[in-house]
């Protein structure tokens, strides 16, 4: 008797909305020209413990998750990954704001401005 091993294909650590790839579409054409792609990262910030980061990133890092999207490459930051599984990253505008949108199911509660959660 033989056995099969079967392989599934890995859900990406984050979902993101066709708004959110068309903002990350957006700041790859006005990207600095050693940007290779655009990163999340949750560093230790705020009042409740994490915090979301979008930056510009020169450099792939071993661990970190990559997300091929029509406009560009975004990456999570590997350290954050355990953090954000299962999250919806989203872009939205209104007259006053605009901003990148978290529904991340793993923070149990968030700071009152909105800066900062916890896991």
């Amino acid at each position: 008797m033989t056995t099969t091993t079967t392989t599934r294909a890995r859900p990406a650590a984050l979902n993101l909305t066709p708004s959110a790839e068309a903002r990350i579409a957006y700041l790859m054409a006005q990207a600095p020209v050693d940007a290779i792609g655009v990163k999340l990262s949750t560093p230790r910030r705020g009042c409740s413990g994490l915090a979301y980061s979008v930056d510009y990133v020169t450099e792939e890092v071993k661990f970190d998750e990559k997300i091929e999207t029509p406009g560009g490459v975004f990456y999570v930051d590997g350290g954050s990954v355990l953090y954000l599984i299962g999250s919806t990253m989203d872009w939205v505008e209104d007259d006053f704001t605009a901003g990148f949108v978290f529904n991340n199911p793993n923070a149990k509660g968030s700071c009152g401005c909105g800066e900062s959660f916890t896991v």
